[in-house]
């Protein structure tokens, strides 16, 4: 498992001019460089990222909840903050440090709205928390790219196995959390097949899922490339050179099946009473006094 390192940041919320028009979120927060899944898809590596060690090193921002205070204070537009964009912010580690524990008490306290892509049933541990956030706008996305917990076993190895990611999604749909899946990678001649996308769409709706935002392929890029093919000989042997012959070098990587599976996923959607798009952040208007 990871080392770990405490670090102290300069900056820890980065902004957009426009909320992102995929989550409708305007900042962006990453409490820890690293992680301690080891997905072995996971675009965080890319060496354009310059997160040295990524595998082997997990740094926690030190100073995050402090300066999370002074920047939401200095905020003019309380717009959705993002979690999780390059790491899990519910990584095992989190049980022992709370980091995210701790910044979601002090977004809850400024009251501003949430977005967190995670991996992770630990999630769970700050329900009262996001049921707080969520009087204002909360939306916790669990990444599931197969239901199956023996194939996420090899593809993301320390993560919460598929099950108890679909289970922490009832508890928060009960709680009156919103919640859905991003079904995102679906790695090719591994997990794009209509099967595989019918579990999801049908398990995350079983769950109390509202919303599946999807994406039939993946990204690679040096450094990341190169570590998902390793893993390739080492579970699906013989897989990379399919991989190597269909995409070459390219980034973008969408499944050769790509035009059947998305008339697939919508249908599916349609039956499962799913919605494609994550029902985003809307500014509650300041209702005018009634004029006597």
């Amino acid at each position: 498992m990871n080392k770990v390192r405490e670090i102290q940041a300069k900056v820890l919320l980065s902004s957009t001019a426009h909320p992102d028009s995929l989550f409708g979120c305007r900042y962006n927060m990453n409490l820890y460089r690293g992680c301690q899944h080891r997905c072995i898809y996971c675009d965080s590596r890319s060496e354009c990222y310059q997160i040295d060690h990524f595998d082997e090193e997990v740094l926690v921002k030190a100073n995050a909840i402090d300066l999370l205070r002074d920047e939401l204070s200095r905020k003019r537009i309380k717009g959705p903050v993002s979690l999780g964009s390059m790491n899990d912010p519910f990584m095992p580690l989190e049980a022992e440090v709370n980091l995210t524990g701790r910044a979601l008490a002090v977004i809850a306290e400024f009251g501003f709205p949430i977005h967190i892509i995670t991996k992770s049933a630990l999630v769970l541990k700050n329900l009262d928390t996001l049921r707080e956030i969520a009087r204002t706008y909360a939306s916790i996305s669990f990444t599931i790219t197969t239901t199956d917990d023996n194939l996420a076993a090899k593809i993301e190895p320390y993560a919460s196995r598929p099950s108890a990611r679909l289970r922490a999604m009832r508890v928060l749909a009960d709680a009156g959390v919103q919640t859905g899946t991003t079904m995102m990678p679906i790695l090719p001649f591994i997990e794009d097949n209509e099967e595989n996308i019918e579990a999801i769409v049908a398990q995350t709706a079983a769950a109390g899922g509202t919303y599946i935002i999807p994406g039939l392929g993946m990204t690679t890029r040096n450094r990341q490339r190169e570590y998902y093919y390793d893993r390739l000989d080492e579970h699906f042997p013989g897989l990379r050179q399919r991989y190597e012959r269909t995409f070459g070098d390219r980034y973008e990587c969408h499944s050769p099946r790509e035009k059947q599976l998305w008339p697939f996923f919508e249908d599916a959607c349609r039956r499962h009473k799913i919605s494609p798009r994550i029902p985003l952040y809307t500014p509650q208007t300041a209702k005018q006094l009634a004029m006597f």
